[in-house]
């Protein structure tokens, strides 16, 4: 078997391996601008998300509507919807499987109107099996598949966001 200075050699012969991958722990992004105006619904919850996400990066400052005149970009989220599609039925014709789906379109321009990104639309979707014996426990995990898109939808803008490197 190996010994502890033939297992230390080891290790020591692969750390310069993986130190020359490019590993490295993810970490908050950089952002080009310093504060935004979030065009979103009051009661949406995906754009509440988001100000949550953005105000807890620390490098960002979300302004009211009121304070367009500070915001060196304005975020707008253009239309968020979610479906629910039937794409399995038994034979007896009852559906046995749904596809969830959330759809986001946003865009982001500076105050004067230059589009930093055009009008994109991003998509996430889960499949999920239906039981007319367990319709409240089917309920709350449609609900939970919702709310896991739309975090990955948020993190994907947040990618998204820190791509921009120019105003």
């Amino acid at each position: 078997m190996f010994t502890p200075r033939r297992r230390l050699l080891a290790a020591a012969c692969l750390l310069p391996a993986l130190a020359a991958c490019g590993f490295q722990l993810r970490r908050a992004p950089d952002f080009a601008f310093d504060t935004m105006l979030l065009g979103a619904p009051a009661n949406s919850a995906l754009g509440n998300e988001l100000k949550r996400t953005i105000a807890a990066s620390g490098r960002v400052q979300v302004l009211d509507p009121a304070q367009l005149a500070r915001a060196q970009v304005v975020l707008d989220l253009l239309a968020e919807q979610r479906e629910k599609v039937v794409v399995g039925l038994n034979a007896t014709g009852q559906v046995r499987e749904f596809q969830l789906r959330t759809r986001l379109r946003f865009r982001l321009r500076t105050p004067a109107g230059k589009e930093l990104i055009p009008d994109t639309e991003l998509l996430q979707q889960r499949d999920i099996s239906f039981n007319e014996s367990a319709v409240l426990a089917k309920e709350s995990e449609e609900n939970l598949l919702y709310r896991d898109m739309q975090t990955d939808l948020v993190q994907q803008l947040m990618r998204r966001l820190a791509a921009v490197k120019t105003l």
